[in-house]
């Protein structure tokens, strides 16, 4: 039987990384060219967060 936790596990990385995708479209589209580099900065760290948590999820699960 699947694990409740990992089901809730996978949306948030699903909607995270949905936001991460909107946040680099924004960034690409030029909206807020004052806040570029931080903005490209976090959508970069964001995207190493959720790699690293579906790994360990993945790891966990096996």
């Amino acid at each position: 039987m699947p694990d409740p936790s990992s089901s809730g596990m996978d949306d948030l990385l699903q909607q995270l990384d949905r936001d991460r995708s909107w946040l680099l479209q924004q960034i690409d589209g030029g909206r807020w060219p004052e806040l570029r580099l931080d903005l490209a900065a976090l959508e970069r760290e964001l995207g190493q967060l959720i790699t690293r948590a579906s790994e360990l999820q993945d790891e966990a699960g096996r």
